[in-house]
Order: C-alpha cells, then sequence, then structure tokens
C-alpha cells in the first residue's frame, strides 16, 4: 500500500501524540495535531478532518502498513498505546526489508575503491550489524563479479580527483614487460573499467602521446602542483566509443565487421550485444549474421575467440585471416602436448 507524503506526516504526528503519556489525547485533539503539523511542515492551512484521521487510527492499527499499531480507547474517548514503549518508528524489519537492506549492503560494497563511499563504511558495518542481529546470519541472493585480490584499486580515487580538478601526476609504472619502474608525468582524462580491470587514459609529457595504463601495474602516484596540467585536444568521453575494450590507438578508424552465429548461440549475442553498434543483418536456419563497427583491437579478437566453434568472421578477410591462424596455432600447441 503507498504512502504519500501527507499521509506519513499525519502517522509520525499521530505517533509522537500517541507517545506522550503526560497528556490524554482525544480524536478531535489529533486532528488538530495533525492540522498544525501539516500547516508547519507543508504550509497547508486547510486542516484534516476528522474522518481523515480515523482512517489513519484505522490504517495504524492493521497490518496494511506493517505497524499493527496497539491503539486504544479508554472511557470512550482517550487514543493511547497499550504497550508504553512502542512506537511505528521501532517496528521490526520484515522479511523483504532484510532481502533488500542485504542487497543493498552488497551494491556499497563494490565501491571501496572510492573514498566518497568510505564514508560509509561504518554505515555499512552497523546496517550489517543489525542485519545479523535481526536474521542470525544475514545471506545475499544477489552476487557481483569481482576480483578481491586486484591491486590498484586505492589508486581510483587520487586519480579521478586529479582528473576533475585537473592536475597533473607523476606515476610510478612498471608493465609486465618493462624490467623495471618507470616514473611518467601524466595528465589523466578518463578512468575506465573493463572486465574488472581499472585502466587511465592520458597523455605523458614526456612521449606526448596518448597512454593506457592498467592501475594494477601502478606502484606509486602524486600530483605535481607545479606542473601545468594540459587538456585534452580531443572529446574524451566518446574516444572509446568504436572500440571494444581500452585499446586503441588516436589513429584507429572503425571498420564493419561482419560475423555469424550458430542458431542455439544467436539468442546470447542479441539479447547482449557485443557492441552498441551491433546490428542484425540476416537470420537464416544455422545462424544469424550480424555487424558492428568497431576498431580492430585485442580484446576485438578474444571476443571473437570467446566464442569458438559458434561464431565465424565473415569480413573484413584480414581479420578472418587472423582469427584462423591463432586458431590453428591453439590446436598446434594442443598437438605438441598430446
Amino acid at each position: 500500500m503507498p504512502i504519500n507524503k501527507l499521509a506519513l506526516v499525519r502517522y509520525k504526528t499521530i505517533d509522537n501524540c500517541l507517545q506522550n503519556r503526560f497528556r490524554k489525547w482525544t480524536l478531535e485533539d489529533l486532528v488538530e495535531a495533525c492540522s498544525e503539523a501539516l500547516y508547519e511542515y507543508e504550509g497547508i492551512t486547510k486542516g484534516v478532518s476528522v474522518r481523515t484521521v480515523q482512517l489513519d487510527l484505522q490504517n495504524m492499527r492493521s497490518e496494511k502498513l506493517g505497524y499493527n499499531a496497539p491503539i486504544i480507547v479508554t472511557d470512550k474517548k482517550f487514543y493511547s498505546y497499550e504497550d508504553k514503549s512502542y512506537s511505528i518508528t521501532n517496528i521490526p524489519l520484515t522479511s523483504q526489508d532484510l532481502g533488500t537492506l542485504n542487497e543493498v549492503v552488497e551494491v556499497l560494497k563494490q565501491f571501496k575503491g572510492f573514498n566518497y563511499f568510505q564514508e560509509l563504511t561504518g554505515m555499512v558495518t552497523r546496517l550489517e550489524d543489525k542485519l545479523y542481529k535481526q536474521q542470525h546470519k544475514g545471506k545475499s541472493y544477489i552476487e557481483f563479479e569481482t576480483n578481491a585480490l586486484l591491486k590498484g584499486l586505492e589508486f581510483i580515487d587520487p586519480i579521478h580527483k586529479a582528473i576533475a580538478a585537473k592536475k597533473t601526476l607523476e606515476i610510478t609504472y612498471r608493465s609486465f614487460k618493462a624490467i623495471q619502474s618507470n616514473i611518467i608525468t601524466f595528465y589523466p582524462y578518463l578512468l575506465k573499467e573493463y572486465r574488472n580491470r581499472w585502466f587511465v587514459l592520458g597523455v605523458s609529457r614526456k612521449a606526448k602521446t596518448l597512454m593506457n595504463l592498467a592501475l594494477d601495474r601502478v606502484e606509486s602516484i602524486k600530483e605535481l602542483p607545479a606542473e601545468k596540467y594540459h587538456k585534452a585536444d580531443f572529446d574524451v568521453n566518446s574516444y572509446y566509443n568504436d572500440a571494444i575494450g581500452v585499446s586503441k590507438m588516436p589513429s584507429q578508424k572503425p571498420q564493419l565487421v561482419v560475423l555469424k552465429i550458430s542458431r542455439e548461440h544467436a539468442p546470447y549475442v542479441i539479447t547482449k550485444p557485443i557492441h552498441h553498434s551491433q546490428k542484425i543483418l540476416k537470420e537464416e536456419s544455422n545462424g544469424t549474421i550480424f555487424s558492428i563497427e568497431v576498431i580492430w583491437n585485442f580484446e576485438l579478437e578474444r571476443e571473437v575467440l570467446g566464442f569458438g566453434e559458434e561464431l565465424q568472421v565473415l569480413s573484413p578477410k584480414r581479420l578472418s585471416n587472423r582469427i584462423l591462424t591463432r586458431l590453428k596455432n591453439t590446436i598446434s600447441n594442443y598437438q605438441r602436448t598430446s
């Protein structure tokens, strides 16, 4: 049963009145109190009818709102709570409330890399404790794709702040191929997450070219207040629109890629497109032909290979040959170990 704002004001007002044991409350007293509250909080001057307050009392007594308020009438005219400690603000959480709150807690935990959400840590802990006490052992029926061992999450917040404030950073970075770490003077432009890994797009002062740094390879960062920040000379927010993943060079142009997915697996691609540019071109008895307009990068190849024998590249021919070569190499690897 939905409750509107005015009804909530009345319920809270009646609740406050009935908790006050130093005064006896008649129906007229409750009507007057509700009228004053609506004027104070909402500026409503027409007051409240007796009938409205009677319905409010009836709703508070019932299970409609989950209150089940123990409202009694003494001497046929005075209203009060039979339980002196009762208040509608103290009602226990329902099983549905508990389930929802458990899911909210799990959602909040996904943002541990941001200081904005670290302020909620204490609240989340208290909420978890409350849920545990309510149901002995909290259970969640929602699970997120996470990696508890992922490195670099602590750099998300300072990099995000640097981007917003247009600050230059000094980043100590070691790629997988590097023998030792490098110190990079870096102008950060965009944070991006892809498959549970975080990356920062920006320009190196020395190389003066766009770089994409994986946060799990960052060893340390610090701001360089004296170093002038160089703004991006391109639309950062649309930079990855024509890409799958994060591998892209500024000079790369998207191309039309036509693919065919088997009939059995077509629903997976239709309901979850590989890219937002995806278009269905033709439905055949043995599969579905569709296209995407993207740049050719490592992530595109990995996406195609991930479907195995269920997906075929029809064009461009160079991409088809590239996938064929990689599949042959895969077969060769297995043949050598058999």
